[in-house]
């Protein structure tokens, strides 16, 4: 099955060689990055891809010194170098893709990054991308003509949530309209791993010009164990008003989590608030040694790098993606 199988990673993270290495027996193929004096840069790969399933796994979080824009760029050139060395399909497994935030019109003559970056990928001849809890799962499938794949980091997280809730009752909180199908699915999730009900609550969210406001609060949390789930954390500001109305509303401890810890500007201050009890992410963005010191053992980081692996393993093979959004982990 791995003839005709490479995998690059232009992420600088051992965690997925190791798995590649426990699921197939097979190493990262090689690659070359070289920047120029002037800040441009070049990417090649050192290994035969003719006529080879190629994929690329990368993620586009922002870290000193390489914007979320850089690193958009270096895929793209990448994606475009290997077909120009006659890869058969290049796959893009990016489970924090850059610009995806921006997926509609709020105001007027606003820009739709999602669509346009799909565009641009498709342009240089990209076969198909999975990415990992996009922001908005369809303008993701609707962006891209190309195969899109979706992975889901849900049942990691459940799982981890239900070792640390143990007997106490819980309750997932959608910290703003926006995220309420998100939560809704964990909470199902949750439930199934737990054997119990687990109740939902929803905190009223509006922002405009950088400023957010409302304070409605819809649900109980009285008592229970508060889990706020989004899809990522950014400067923490969401996830800090609610948990001080959970807080305020009888919840016996509160959970911040999230798949991609962006962590911007003070994040890793505001989640130390004593608001949080916990702070569940997963490594599908780096962390910095910074964050991960602020936030002690308040912080813990779920690895997805066997959940990717596994589904290049699928995709390569013609398995199935949904049932691997479903599995339990074990």
């Amino acid at each position: 099955m791995t003839e005709k199988l490479r995998v690059f990673s232009l992420v600088p993270d051992s965690a997925v060689g190791a798995a590649l290495e426990a699921r197939l027996g097979l190493p990262v193929t090689p690659h070359e990055q070289r920047a120029f004096e002037d800040g441009e840069h070049k990417i090649r790969p050192l290994a035969n891809v003719r006529d080879a399933d190629v994929y690329v796994l990368d993620s586009h979080g922002g870290a000193p010194g390489e914007s979320p824009s850089d690193k958009l760029v270096r895929l793209a050139f990448f994606i475009g170098a290997l077909k120009d060395a006659s890869a058969a399909t290049v796959t893009a497994v990016v489970p924090y893709l850059a610009f995806a935030r921006k997926d509609r019109r709020t105001k007027a003559r606003d820009p739709v990054t999602t669509r346009y970056v799909a565009q641009m990928l498709e342009s240089i001849g990209l076969d198909r991308i999975a990415v990992l809890d996009v922001h908005n799962l369809a303008a993701y499938q609707n962006a891209f003509r190309i195969r899109a794949e979706h992975l889901e980091a849900r049942p990691l997280i459940a799982h981890a949530i239900a070792r640390l809730v143990g007997n106490h009752d819980a309750a997932v909180v959608s910290p703003d309209a926006g995220g309420a199908k998100r939560a809704e699915a964990f909470r199902l999730t949750l439930t199934r791993v737990l054997g119990r009900p687990v109740s939902n609550a929803l905190v009223e969210k509006y922002r405009s010009g950088g400023v957010v406001s409302g304070e409605l609060f819809a649900g109980n949390v009285r008592g229970k164990v508060a889990v706020i789930l989004d899809d990522l954390i950014s400067t923490g500001g969401t996830m800090l008003r609610a948990a001080r109305l959970c807080r305020s509303h009888g919840a016996i401890a509160v959970y911040a989590a999230a798949t991609h810890a962006l962590f911007s500007h003070d994040a890793p201050a505001v989640l130390g608030d004593p608001a949080f009890d916990r702070v569940i992410v997963t490594n599908s963005v780096a962390i910095s040694d910074e964050a991960s010191r602020a936030l002690g053992d308040k912080l813990t980081v779920l690895d997805v790098a066997p959940l990717l692996v596994e589904a290049v393993v699928r995709m390569h093979s013609g398995g199935s993606i949904v049932e691997l959004n479903e599995f339990p982990e074990g």
